[in-house]
C-alpha cells in the first residue's frame, strides 16, 4: 500500500498527529490552525506539510484541491480536535457555546473529503454535555455519512505518558474490518487489576522518573544543562535529538509571598495544608497546589505556570512547573520548537495531545489499515 495521507484540523502544534509525522507510512499533506503562534510553532516541527492559518470555516477540499492538486479520494485519514472549552468539566459549559458548534465544521470537511478512516479527539466532559445529546448528534452525524462510529475514553497515562489526562476518542472508519482501539500498556500501581492481565504491562510513568535528569530551577538563575545522562528509556527518548542544551526552562519572577507560599506546601499538598495566613482568599479546588514526585502529573492545562490557576506547583522546588517540564510531561522531546511568549508556548503545550497517546492510536490505526 502506498503512504496514507492524512490531513489535520484543528491541529495546535501537532500532539494529536505527531505519531503519524514520525511513522513512514503516513504523510500529512496538510494542517489547519487559526492561532497564529500555534501555527508557526506547527510548522517549525513539521518541515514538508502545507500549514494553513485561517478561520476553520475557510478550509475545504476545494482549498487542497486549488492548492495542492488533491483529488477526490485521494485523503485517507482526517485528524482532529476542535477546540474543547465548551465541553470541558473544568469551568462553564455552555451547548449554545459557537465553539460547540465546531464539530459541524468537521463534519462538513469529513462529508467534503471522504476520508477512509476519522479520528475525532476531545475532553471527557463532552460524554455529559447536555446529558450526552451532543455526543449522539455528533455520533449520529458522522454515521449519517456512511461511517462505523465508535468512542472510547482514553487515558495517556495508559500508554506510558507521565499525566492523567482523559480524552474522547471518536473514531469512523469505510472499511470493512472494524477499527480496534488501542489497548493499554501501562496501570497504576494502586488500582485492582483484573486476575487475567498482561505481565509485560509496566507501573505508571511518574513525574519524577519524566523529569529527574532537569534542573531542579530552586532560583530564577538560567540553567541549561542536564544535571545527568538519561535515567530511563522516557528521558532517552525525550533528548533524541536534543543539542545538550536545555530550552524553556526557566521560572517566572513570582513574588516574595507566592515563593513562601510554595515553600510551605508539602509534597501533594493544598492551600488547606498552609498556615492561615498565607491560605490564599479566591481560587479553584486544586489552585495553589504542589503535585508528586513519584505519581503521575495530573492533567496538564495552559495554566501550567500559574500557581492561581491549576495545580502545577513543582514537588520539589518552589516555583511552578517551567515551560520544557510541562512539554516533557506532554510527551515533547527536548528539541520541539514552540512560538511566541511563555503564556502563548505554556497554552500550545496545555491544549495538545499526549504524543505517547497519539502513536498508541497509530499503531492500532496501521493494523486496522494492515499495514
Amino acid at each position: 500500500m502506498e503512504t496514507l495521507k492524512v490531513i489535520d484540523l484543528f491541529a495546535g502544534v501537532g500532539g494529536l498527529s505527531y505519531g503519524f509525522a514520525h511513522d513512514s507510512k503516513f504523510k500529512i499533506i496538510a494542517a489547519n490552525e487559526i492561532l497564529p503562534k500555534m501555527a508557526t510553532a506547527y510548522e517549525l516541527n513539521h518541515h514538508g506539510v502545507k500549514v494553513y492559518c485561517r478561520d476553520i470555516k475557510d478550509f475545504s477540499f476545494k482549498t487542497l484541491h486549488s492548492d495542492l492538486g488533491i483529488k477526490n479520494g485521494e485523503i485517507d485519514i482526517v485528524v482532529g480536535g476542535p477546540p474543547c472549552q465548551a465541553y470541558s468539566t473544568v469551568g462553564k459549559r455552555l451547548i449554545d457555546d459557537p465553539r460547540g458548534a465546531l464539530f459541524q465544521e468537521y463534519f462538513r470537511i469529513l462529508k467534503e473529503v471522504k476520508p477512509k478512516f476519522f479520528l475525532f479527539e476531545n475532553v471527557k466532559g463532552l460524554l455529559s454535555m447536555s446529558n450526552g445529546e451532543l455526543l449522539a448528534t455528533i455520533i449520529e452525524l458522522f454515521s449519517s455519512l456512511g461511517y462505523d462510529v465508535q468512542f472510547q475514553v482514553l487515558n495517556a497515562a495508559d500508554f506510558g505518558t507521565p499525566q492523567i489526562r482523559e480524552r474522547v476518542i471518536i473514531t469512523g472508519t469505510f472499511l470493512s474490518n472494524r477499527y480496534t482501539y488501542p489497548i493499554r500498556t501501562h496501570y497504576d500501581i494502586l488500582e485492582k487489576l483484573p486476575e487475567l492481565w498482561d505481565s509485560t504491562m509496566l507501573p505508571y510513568l511518574t513525574l519524577g522518573e519524566a523529569l529527574s535528569d532537569l534542573p531542579l530551577m530552586l532560583d530564577r538563575r538560567p540553567k541549561s544543562n542536564y544535571i545527568s545522562e538519561p535515567q530511563n528509556q522516557y528521558q532517552f527518548k525525550m533528548r533524541i535529538g536534543s543539542n545538550k542544551k536545555i530550552e524553556e526552562h526557566t521560572i517566572p519572577d513570582n513574588s516574595a509571598h507566592l515563593i513562601q507560599l510554595m515553600k510551605l506546601l508539602p509534597e501533594g499538598g493544598t492551600p488547606k495544608d498552609l498556615p492561615l495566613e498565607f491560605r490564599p482568599n479566591s481560587g479553584f479546588g486544586n489552585s495553589y497546589s504542589r503535585l508528586w514526585w513519584d505519581k503521575p502529573s495530573t492533567t496538564i492545562t495552559r495554566n501550567l505556570g500559574t500557581p492561581s490557576s491549576a495545580r502545577c506547583i513543582h514537588p520539589l522546588s518552589p516555583r511552578p512547573l517551567t515551560t520544557r517540564e510541562g512539554a516533557r510531561l506532554q510527551g515533547f522531546p527536548d528539541n520541539f520548537k514552540f512560538a511566541g511568549t511563555r503564556s502563548e508556548k505554556n497554552l500550545q503545550i496545555g491544549n495538545a495531545v499526549p504524543t505517547l497517546l497519539s502513536e498508541a492510536l497509530v499503531k492500532s490505526i496501521k493494523k486496522h489499515f494492515c499495514i
